[in-house]
């Protein structure tokens, strides 16, 4: 939840962002209602999609799991013996902006069965 001045202003313009709060109906097509706790009150529940942020899952131990979802380009690079071929990937809790340019070799040891089968 962006915008909502009651937690604090530290002389700063960045918006604060606080929750998370479960998402109890839909208003419309670009506006939620949710579930605020008491002390939130005074605070209108139902916020425009643009004032909300996806809520990212931290284990105790401040660490998060990130899975790839997509391929989205391939290049191959050539060394003197051999072509590394490079995957633009995806990655689960990021949009297609952050996406990152993996060796296919990293792809294939750390998640098996991503990559669609070549053959060569």
């Amino acid at each position: 939840m962006k915008g909502v001045h009651r937690f604090g202003v530290k002389g700063k313009l960045a918006p604060r962002y606080v929750g998370p709060f479960k998402i109890t109906e839909r208003c419309g097509s670009v506006a939620y209602r949710l579930e605020l706790p008491p002390h939130l009150a005074a605070v209108h529940d139902v916020f425009h999609v643009s004032q909300l942020k996806k809520c990212l899952r931290i284990e105790p131990d401040l660490t998060y799991e990130e899975h790839p979802i997509k391929i989205l380009d391939q290049k191959q690079r050539a060394t003197r013996r051999r072509a590394i071929n490079f995957y633009k990937v995806q990655w689960s809790n990021h949009s297609e902006e952050e996406a990152t340019w993996e060796q296919e070799e990293f792809l294939q040891t750390r998640y098996p069965g991503f990559l669609p089968s070549t053959t060569n």
